[in-house]
């Protein structure tokens, strides 16, 4: 397998998690915790964080829906967005957008226009985020976002860029730098960002695809379908309980993997999650690509939830060495069930799951019991998961139980239940703080160690020296 394939691939998946760098280290708690340490950066940053993007210049991107009303941050410059379609306020002056500073703690609104409510994104090559899709007036829209110097850059948007409305789609960064954009609501398709300009106006912009419309349950489950970029080249497609291997490029399915044991749906709104393991191209007998999902809500959980009657969220997770020739599928329990869980790398190899329910789905307002704590599937110094490797030993309860963000990096967390109007009077209120969790796994392996930034590639990649 070629190295700088390989670091491709490495790269894609770096863009979910931090390695400490000393401007981030400066914000880091004193570790006194066996079970690690949450601490509070901000008690509010005006938004709810519903959206979380690591940029290449060690800030973080944050973002919300748009038509929920007014936020708790004015735009700057007197500036308003202005909407006749836009479901509560035509006229909103309010931010639904800010950029964070890892290195300060400071933030500063942005200007995101159309509703980003459930859209999706990558990062290209160059640093720039794509986001795609959305509702309401956000559903054919691409916004991008440059990272730049002092506080000029800002969301740039482009209306109708999408062949089809995307909302609950998936996106994945591909080996020649295009983002492909996979289903979404009632979507059972795929189309490509930028597009081909060589294209005529014939030639096809979407490209159907059987297995979402086989995998749709009542056009719910297979929303945000797990993606993932193997070493071959080929994407490992997961929606309900079935994956395939998808040869984008000819749109030809080359594979379908046995269904995950159990038979319950593990995609929007059930709510599981996915990772791709770590890959080693040392290993002699070539590199080896295995899927873990973990987490999720039993089969019916919605309906039986809009009775008043909320599920027990699944326990298990199951691996799949998509990489072999006949896979099956490896089931394990985690110490707890959980449902909108949020499973991401720490800097130590191992994987943090972070966070939502423990009954219902992931659909709004229809689950109770936050969990507020983390825990950690410990994986071995070849990066090889063994069996049984759950951390029992679990995290520390976050300061502020929340039941909707997204986690990025070491591991920075906000955002929470966005209500309309921006409803702060519930059980489970919005909440718009902002606060980083340090795994007592990280501080044990990674704080003794320095870390400098020697240089950046042209592919963003932090190189470092480990004094």
């Amino acid at each position: 397998m070629p190295t700088n394939f390989i670091k491709f691939l490495f790269l894609s998946l770096s863009f979910f998690f931090i390695f400490i760098s000393p401007t981030s280290t400066q914000l880091l708690p004193s570790y006194t915790g066996r079970q690690g340490e949450w601490n509070l950066l901000h008690s509010s940053i005006g938004i709810s964080a519903m959206h979380m993007q690591l940029l290449r210049d060690n800030t973080v991107i944050m973002f919300d829906r748009t038509d929920f009303g007014r936020s708790n941050l004015s735009l700057s410059g007197g500036r308003c967005r202005f909407d006749p379609y836009d479901t509560v306020l035509h006229t909103d002056c309010t931010a639904h957008s800010v950029l964070y500073d890892i290195a300060t703690n400071a933030y500063r609104p942005l200007m995101v226009e159309t509703d980003t409510w459930c859209s999706s994104g990558a990062v290209l090559p160059n640093g720039t985020l794509v986001q795609t899709g959305g509702f309401n007036d956000g559903d054919h829209v691409v916004r991008t976002f440059t990272p730049c110097n002092g506080d000029e850059c800002d969301w740039v948007e482009f209306p109708q860029y999408l062949s089809e409305r995307r909302w609950y789609a998936t996106n994945q960064i591909l080996p020649d730098g295009r983002i492909i954009i996979v289903g979404g609501r009632r979507q059972f398709n795929y189309e490509f960002y930028p597009r081909n300009v060589e294209d005529s106006s014939s030639s096809p912009r979407t490209f159907m695809l059987r297995f979402l419309t086989e995998t749709t349950d009542y056009g719910e489950n297979n929303l945000y379908p797990f993606i993932h970029l193997l070493p071959d080249g080929n994407l490992f497609i997961f929606a309900n309980t079935r994956s395939i291997l998808l040869d984008y490029n000819q749109n030809r399915v080359l594979k379908e993997f046995p269904e995950i044991p159990g038979g319950d749906p593990r995609n929007y709104p059930s709510s599981g999650s996915s990772v791709l393991l770590p890959l080693d191209e040392n290993k002699g007998g070539g590199v080896e690509a295995e899927i873990i999902i973990c987490g999720g809500a039993p089969r019916g959980s919605f309906a039986q939830a809009r009775r008043g009657y909320f599920v027990r969220a699944l326990s298990t997770c199951g691996r799949l060495m998509v990489s072999h020739a006949n896979p099956s599928w490896m089931m394990e329990e985690m110490p707890l069930p959980r449902v909108m869980g949020d499973m991401i790398f720490l800097p130590t190899g191992d994987v943090i799951i972070i966070k939502r329910r423990r009954k219902g789905n992931g659909r709004m307002g229809i689950g109770p019991g936050p969990m507020t704590r983390p825990i950690i599937y410990v994986l071995s110094e070849k990066g090889i998961p063994q069996i049984s490797s759950w951390r029992h030993q679990l995290g520390q309860e976050c300061i502020i139980r929340r039941l909707f963000y997204l986690t990025d990096g070491r591991v920075l967390i906000g955002g929470i239940n966005p209500h309309i109007i921006q409803l702060y009077r519930r059980s489970i209120p919005t909440d718009l703080s902002l606060e980083a969790y340090s795994p007592a796994v990280f501080i044990r392996r990674i704080r003794p160690i320095r870390q400098k930034i020697l240089s950046l590639d042209e592919t963003f990649r932090y190189v470092c020296r480990l004094d």
